[in-house]
């Protein structure tokens, strides 16, 4: 398969360039990923790491406030999930999906609502 090795800026590039959209646009109507549910993730990650709520209270707040996320209560913010991403080293779709206007949504905890943020 010499086309993976084809040279920049080359007509091969551009053909390799136009498969990898194609097949990329292929898989994403075939086989669609699918929906995760944000808390389970983190109750799941907690678990294989041995963490408890008590040890959740610097990155998400007080007891009460982790209490009220991990049983659905309360929304996960921006800055949280910013948090969440970077301690358990998730990617960030788990918490942040982009619409075709550009703005992101982010997808709240099991209230299962979207609000969208302007992003700069």
């Amino acid at each position: 398969m010499e086309i993976f090795h084809a040279k920049p800026n080359t007509s091969e590039d551009d053909e390799l360039g136009v498969l990898i959209l194609l097949i990329k646009d292929y898989d994403e109507r075939h086989y669609p990923l699918p929906e995760v549910d944000v808390l389970e993730v983190i109750k799941e990650k907690m678990k294989e790491k041995g963490i408890r709520n008590k040890d959740m209270e610097p990155i998400i707040g007080s007891k009460s406030y982790v209490s009220s996320i991990l049983s659905g209560r309360r929304e996960i913010t921006l800055k949280m999930a910013q948090r969440l991403k970077d301690y358990f080293h998730l990617p960030a779709e788990i918490f942040l999906h982009t619409t075709q206007a550009g703005s992101r949504t982010f997808r709240m905890a099991k209230t299962r609502r979207y609000q969208k943020i302007k992003i700069k």
